[in-house]
């Protein structure tokens, strides 16, 4: 494939959790090119804020990737596997 040396290419496949009424994704990435953590890694995600490292998944296929992550996972509240809002960020502005 004709990349940067330095891409990360990934396919991925897509499931939904439902917990306590809310949704997240979990988006299994198998590696095409690059450098992960593992062949294929599962991401907690809210489409733009990806779920802090510790609460991610690795694995060689994509049934360990998954498992790993949602045993990470288990007993936690949502929106616990994110970050915080940055303290730089300013508040929006009230009109």
């Amino acid at each position: 494939m004709d990349l940067h040396q330095n891409d990360i290419l990934t396919k991925v496949l897509r499931y939904n959790l439902i917990r306590n009424g809310r949704m997240i994704y979990i988006d299994v990435h198998q590696k095409i090119q690059g450098n992960l953590a593992g062949n294929f890694i599962a991401v907690p995600n809210l489409v733009n804020i990806v779920a802090k490292p510790e609460h991610q998944g690795a694995g060689e296929d994509e049934k360990n990737a998954l498992e790993d992550c949602l045993k990470k996972i288990k007993g936690l509240n949502l929106e616990d596997l994110f970050p915080a809002a940055s303290p730089l960020t300013p508040p929006p502005k009230e009109d």
